[in-house]
């Protein structure tokens, strides 16, 4: 059959799209547990099946079941019970891809305690602000992150217990494994509700300290059409062309489960469908990564951009060396660009769906290369469109509104937002709550009534007549570099914190690699000179207190800031001054 004019390919794609739209209906009951919907249910129906499977950098490797799960979580919320964790309370988890932590997910969920999952790269600083600001109760870290956990704790005095995970026993109030020997493996579930709080995030803000993101239970569910499209219908495989048989779907992403990306978008779903995720625990590297989805025959996997590109410099033919069972690749956080999307599709076998959200309001929009039709079987979704945001996922209502609302013509840019009602007038379920102790930001968030009203993104795109996206900016000075989000109050604040900074404002400044980098304007203190050891010491101050990819890459030393007539920064004309002279370096 020839192939059809991309004219009629986006008619017929457009179809499809709303077909899916008309035929979806939000099924969230008025109860809802993630840890029931993710692991007990599956603990019943399939005990044996691997929930898990692990592997760290140094070698050693297991699986685990979703019976095994389901009984050790059992156990850490009975002992989360005894040192007085009541519904609500938030646990902080502070570990990375391991067991323990989605262990730890399922015993706070059916405990009916709100889960905080903290970054390991996170310094004393960014951990004691958070653990402070949400009254964190228990903080369970391992030994990355035991020693920051530590330092921290003098600035949290709500914490009343550490608790000490592997290679950190010993290092806290009580240890992992003594905690879970004093418990049974049966524990009564708390019934909570589907609007009752499950996660707090915290997200990076354009001004102040970052804000606590409160995510429900139902949120999981809103997540799902997202994952499963984006995941060419997850968990869907389609045959090996060469022999015939289909595999079994498996997923892994290199994101940091304390992170949307890797909760939401990774570890959550995937148990939620029953599947198995693959667990690392180790640094990111393209050739690694390339043999761990061997070994573990991975089908499904999120990817950001940045690992796509070092994959793609590293090993520009993985088929040459690595057998792939890849059926399918997301990819968030930053534009995946042409180069990128070419070498998945032609050296990877697979088409990349970009895909488009945040913490508030996660999985709203992107692609979905293959669909499944009425009786199942495989279909063509909608093309991914190179550039593009993609498409409104089933179930939400998205449109780009002007600033009093309404939506702007097709064409026209706008602000990207979300409604609080699906094109059936039902509730979407994948809103979040609201900011923790912050109705303020809450309330800025939304236009329109509480009951009808639109969630702005805070990004700027244009939507065409088909329904693609296109991106344009943000709308405030938040910014991404190689996928993290990066809040300039927090790292302005922390330079400030050292004497020889007065003033300091920071913007992105474009870098091929990763979309872009942290880039500091400094104004000096009396007495301080500007040199390049001073350059130094201001980076190692920031990476050690907060995160690594918070610390600015590069500093450049300013008589003064540019400043409104009220005394706000203008992070705006820095910005532009940094694409201008990006254009003129690249020739443009």
């Amino acid at each position: 059959m020839p192939a059809l004019p991309p004219r009629r390919q986006a008619a017929d794609a457009a179809d499809r799209h709303a077909e899916l739209h008309r035929g979806l209906r939000w099924q969230v009951p008025a109860d809802f547990n993630i840890a029931q919907a993710c692991c007990a249910r599956w603990a019943r129906q399939a005990p044996r099946r691997t929930a898990i499977a692990w592997q760290h950098e140094d070698g050693r490797s297991g699986r685990l079941s979703y019976g095994e799960l389901q009984r050790t979580a059992n156990r850490l919320s009975q002992a989360l019970r005894r040192l007085g964790v009541q519904r609500g309370d938030r646990v902080a988890i502070v570990m990375p891809q391991r067991i323990e932590t989605a262990i730890a997910h399922m015993a706070a969920y059916q405990l009916g305690a709100v889960a905080m999952p903290l970054s390991m790269l996170f310094g004393p600083d960014a951990l004691a602000y958070r653990l402070q600001h949400s009254g964190a109760v228990v903080a369970i870290a391992d030994e990355g992150a035991i020693a920051h956990m530590r330092a921290a704790r003098p600035d949290a005095p709500g914490l009343r217990t550490v608790l000490a995970v592997g290679g950190a026993a010993g290092q806290g109030d009580l240890d992992w494994d003594d905690a879970l020997a004093a418990a049974a493996d049966r524990f009564e579930p708390v019934a909570t509700a589907a609007d009752d709080a499950a996660v707090l995030i915290y997200t990076s803000g354009t001004t102040g300290p970052p804000k606590g993101a409160l995510i429900p239970h139902r949120a999981l569910i809103g997540n799902l059409t997202g994952f499963v499209c984006s995941q060419n219908w997850f968990p869907h495989v389609d045959p090996d062309p060469a022999t015939g048989r289909t595999p079994e779907a498996v997923f892994w992403s290199p994101a940091d489960w304390a992170w949307t990306g890797g909760l939401m978008d990774a570890l959550l779903p995937t148990l939620y469908l029953g599947r198995t995720i693959v667990a690392y625990q180790g640094r990111f590297s393209p050739e690694g990564a390339l043999a761990l989805m061997q070994r573990w025959r991975v089908t499904h996997t999120f990817l950001f951009p940045t690992a796509l590109k070092a994959m793609m410099k590293a090993v520009p033919q993985p088929r040459l060396h690595h057998r792939l069972q890849l059926r399918a690749i997301m990819s968030a956080g930053e534009a995946v660009g042409d180069a990128v999307f070419a070498w998945c599709r032609d050296e990877l076998g697979v088409v990349v769906n970009e895909m488009f959200g945040q913490t508030e309001i996660n999985y709203i929009v992107g692609n979905c290369g293959r669909s499944l039709d009425g009786q199942g079987r495989p279909a063509a979704g909608w093309p991914a469109l190179p550039g593009s945001m993609g498409r409104a996922y089933p179930g939400h209502r998205v449109a780009v509104i002007d600033d009093d609302g309404l939506e702007c013509p097709r064409g026209v840019p706008g602000d990207v937002a979300v409604h609080r009602l699906d094109v059936h007038g039902q509730p979407d379920p994948v809103f979040f709550l609201g900011y923790w102790q912050n109705d303020e930001a809450t309330r800025a968030k939304y236009t329109g009534s509480p009951a009808d009203s639109w969630c702005r993104t805070g990004d700027t795109a244009v939507m065409d007549a088909q329904g693609y996206l296109w991106y344009q900016g943000r709308a405030d000075d938040v910014f991404k570099s190689a996928g993290y989000r990066i809040g300039p109050s927090e790292v302005e604040n922390c330079l400030v914190k050292h004497p020889a900074v007065a003033n300091a404002a920071v913007v992105p400044k474009p870098d091929a690699a990763r979309g872009a980098v942290v880039k500091a304007y400094v104004v000096l203190a009396a007495g301080f000179a500007p040199s390049d050891e001073l350059v130094a010491t201001l980076q190692h101050h920031v990476k050690d207190k907060l995160a690594p990819y918070e610390y600015p890459k590069e500093i450049e030393f300013i008589d003064a800031l540019p400043m409104t007539t009220t005394g706000k920064v203008q992070r705006r004309l820095l910005r532009l001054q940094e694409e201008a002279r990006a254009r003129a370096a690249a020739g443009g």
